[in-house]
């Protein structure tokens, strides 16, 4: 049998992963002094909830080789074999541990770097289930997912770049965003790494430009996995963008997957983010 393990930087609720028979490992995220594991001792709504109220900013910590170690030990001594889908290597060193712990594991256990977050990342991990159950073993969804990865587009709409910048993801000078003028900044992962893609001035004409970026990258191609997900206690930002954007929707499917960010990439997006993950057409 093969298992699916991601770190919990894919924004899959604990809930849905058992449903999916997804192996979670996750990060670790310090408010105040106090560790919490992401979506195990704090959910999405509880985390935001202290961010509005924390003395300092939270901060994030990778997953350790030994913990990794720990998953492929207990999943392999099963006769499985695993595939780990991490997040991008060039934003955190989790990626690089899962291929360290997989070292002792040869044939057993293959690392991919997503080269992407959130929901871009769990729409790779939604991919290697549906390879997994058409009969694919582990190498070969492995080597698919190497191949497809840099067809998986995300794009977001932050409300503020502050949180990227206080935690070390954009430089002072990228996240000079005018939040006087309601500049709203549009990010996206590129080739592993957050670039502002562009910043426009208000909600609606943010959604705007989310919607040319989705035009610019190829279109969605819905035949494969795709989402939506918001940040914060309110998703009413993420309803108003639907309803501006029906146009992409409405022809093509009833069911919009909509996820909530949670802490680990919460704590560098914050809230009142919005963002959609597809990939590209073509």
């Amino acid at each position: 049998m093969v298992r699916i393990v991601s770190d919990s930087a894919c924004d899959m609720s604990q809930t849905e992963a058992e449903k999916k028979g997804v192996r979670l490992v996750p990060l670790k995220t310090l408010i105040d002094g106090v560790e919490y594991l992401d979506g195990v001792t704090i959910s999405s709504e509880e985390f935001y909830e202290k961010l509005y109220n924390c003395k300092k900013l939270p901060s994030t910590s990778q997953i350790a080789p030994a913990e990794f170690e720990e998953v492929f030990e207990e999943l392999t001594a099963q006769g499985d074999q695993v595939v780990v889908i991490c997040l991008s290597g060039k934003l955190s060193g989790t990626v690089q541990s899962a291929f360290i712990a997989a070292e002792n594991y040869p044939g057993k256990v293959w690392v991919v770097d997503s080269k992407n977050v959130t929901i871009a990342q769990r729409i790779l991990v939604e991919y290697a289930l549906r390879l997994r159950d058409g009969g694919m073993d582990a190498p070969a969804i492995a080597a698919e997912l190497e191949k497809m990865r840099d067809k998986v587009c995300l794009v977001a709409r932050v409300d503020t770049l502050e949180y990227l910048m206080r935690g070390g993801r954009l430089s002072r000078t990228a996240a000079v965003a005018g939040t006087v003028l309601n500049i709203k900044p549009v990010v996206g992962i590129e080739d592993g790494e957050l670039k502002v893609l562009g910043k426009a001035r208000g909600s609606k004409q943010s959604s705007n430009m989310l919607t040319e970026l989705i035009d610019k990258k190829g279109g969605i191609d819905f035949s494969m996995p795709y989402m939506l997900a918001y940040s914060g206690l309110d998703d009413a930002l993420l309803k108003g963008y639907i309803e501006n954007s029906r146009a992409i929707w409405e022809e093509h499917t009833d069911d919009l997957p909509i996820s909530t960010i949670g802490s680990t990439i919460g704590t560098h997006a914050g809230p009142g983010a919005i963002a959609v993950a597809f990939f590209a057409k073509g």
